[in-house]
């Protein structure tokens, strides 16, 4: 049985939040520079994407 701690469970989560917003920027715009600063902004660019579309 894997344990996973807390610490490694928020890494992940941070990690997936900015590749998700990355993701989702750059098939928006298709621009690195606003991927790379959505990425920074991670979760509160993917939220502000779900409720603005």
């Amino acid at each position: 049985m894997i344990m996973i701690t807390t610490r490694e469970a928020a890494r992940s989560g941070i990690g997936f939040g900015s590749a998700l917003a990355i993701a989702i920027s750059w098939s928006v715009n298709k621009s690195i520079l606003w991927a790379i600063l959505h990425g920074v902004f991670s979760w509160f660019y993917v939220v502000y994407y779900a409720l603005t579309r």
